[in-house]
């Protein structure tokens, strides 16, 4: 459950701009803002079931973005990269500033 929750808010991170505002609305109180489904519906005075299929219908979305874009891949590929990469430089005792200053560009870059 906690996977899916992390996976749902990272492509929430990525693709919320494209989403309308009530979408957007919805998925931050339920994901980011933990309101149960009974909250978001009596703050907009729309029904439980309402609040559940948009919310369904949105990370249906969310996932289609992902399939057709692949931006949430690609951060992940290149997080992993990064860490490899600082992990061979640790486990061989190597380190070159300049390969150093790049990987920390990488990691601000990157910043999720």
């Amino acid at each position: 459950m906690l996977e899916k929750t992390t996976r749902i808010n990272m492509l929430f991170a990525f693709y919320q701009p494209l989403l309308t505002a009530k979408q957007s609305e919805y998925m931050t109180l339920y994901y980011e803002d933990d309101y149960s489904l009974g909250e978001i519906a009596e703050e907009y005075e729309i029904s439980r079931q309402a609040v559940y299929d948009n919310i369904k219908r949105t990370v249906k979305i969310l996932e289609t973005y992902e399939e057709k874009l692949g931006l949430v891949a690609v951060f992940k590929k290149q997080n992993d990269i990064v860490t490899g990469l600082r992990h061979q430089i640790t486990e061989n005792q190597w380190e070159d500033p300049k390969v150093t200053a790049l990987l920390n560009e990488l990691d601000e870059i990157n910043l999720y």
